[in-house]
């Protein structure tokens, strides 16, 4: 067997495991997919937000991931800054080695997975160009754009760059791309469409990343206010028992 093959083989065999151990999650607002491909654009949720879309979501689709994590010796810097960094200084040795121990884990996974590695060096180029090609094939593109800034109680602010995947499909397909808000709930094990909004080409770009983005972080805090009362799992790497109530969020962010 080939290690190609092998990695392949492995992949499946994690997939099943996961999907074995993970809840069933449900796909609500399935409605608001437009009859086209379009960029679905959700809160993190730790690592729920892929999980649940790579197991669950409908239809072909590809979902940005760290591009560092596709590559074996990348791995281990990445995985230590994002995930581990903040533990304890008297344990933080144990996460280094850690970090170099999921290396071939992590490249088996994403590399068979249905991901599109995303760079922030020159490398963004493949990144814009492999999620065009996906579109125009006909597939669905994921994105979790969350970063360290705080929006509200509910989601974190948005890196706003990836909007412009919509210029470069505009140029290349001739088409104005949707951007579909989605709200991942694992306490309630769903995650809930909401109303797309369309990139206008004849808008400044710097105008359209801040009026898209603004939409969509909206949307999503709207549709986890309007919930039943559910605990909110958030972007950052916090303890359990510091993770926001949904209903709680809402009073802080009405004041």
């Amino acid at each position: 067997m080939t290690k190609k093959r092998f990695s392949a083989s492995m992949y499946r065999f994690i997939k099943f495991m996961v999907r074995l151990f993970y809840p069933d999650t449900r796909v609500e607002g399935t409605e608001n997919l437009p009859d086209e491909p379009c960029i679905i654009v959700g809160n993190h949720a730790k690592m729920n937000g892929p999980i649940a879309c790579e197991l669950y979501f409908p239809g072909d689709h590809y979902t940005w991931t760290a591009g560092e994590m596709m590559h074996l010796k990348e791995v281990p810097a990445y995985a230590y800054k994002d995930f581990w960094s903040g533990k304890p200084g008297y344990i933080r040795w144990f996460f280094r080695i850690m970090s170099y121990a999921v290396a071939p884990l992590s490249v088996c996974i994403f590399n068979n997975a249905n991901c599109i590695g995303v760079y922030h060096d020159m490398r963004l180029v493949s990144t814009f160009r492999d999620t065009v090609s996906r579109l125009e094939q006909g597939a669905n593109v994921v994105v979790f754009p969350e970063h360290d800034v705080m929006y509200n109680g509910l989601v974190w602010e948005f890196q706003k760059k990836f909007v412009d995947v919509a210029s470069s499909y505009y140029r290349k397909a001739g088409r104005e791309l949707c951007f579909v808000p989605m709200y991942v709930a694992p306490d309630l094990k769903t995650l809930y469409l909401g109303k797309p909004v369309r990139y206008d080409h004849t808008v400044p770009k710097k105008a359209q990343r801040a009026s898209i983005c603004s939409y969509l972080m909206e949307q999503i805090t709207e549709m986890a206010t309007a919930l039943p009362e559910h605990t909110v799992v958030p972007y950052p790497n916090i303890p359990k028992k510091n993770y926001p109530n949904n209903k709680t969020a809402v009073r802080e962010i009405n004041g």
